[in-house]
């Protein structure tokens, strides 16, 4: 899965429930919440002040490791 600013994050918390260290990392605490579930992480990190490209550049690189893992 590639991972973009207008990913939604539930969207990625069901590919892989280990992203929401991510989400958790930029304050980001109400991952269960239906709402949050349904924004970007472009949105997400307009409101949490983070830098969208580097939250998705760090997310690419963690899936893109356990996918290369499992070979």
């Amino acid at each position: 899965m590639e991972i973009t600013k207008e990913s939604i994050i539930g969207d990625i918390l069901d590919y892989d429930v280990e992203t929401a260290d991510f989400f958790l990392e930029i304050g980001m605490h109400c991952l269960g919440c239906p709402a949050s579930r349904g924004e970007t992480i472009a949105a997400a990190c307009e409101v949490h002040g983070t830098d969208a490209d580097e939250l998705v550049e760090r997310i690419n690189a963690f899936l893109a490791e356990k996918e290369n893992g499992k070979d």
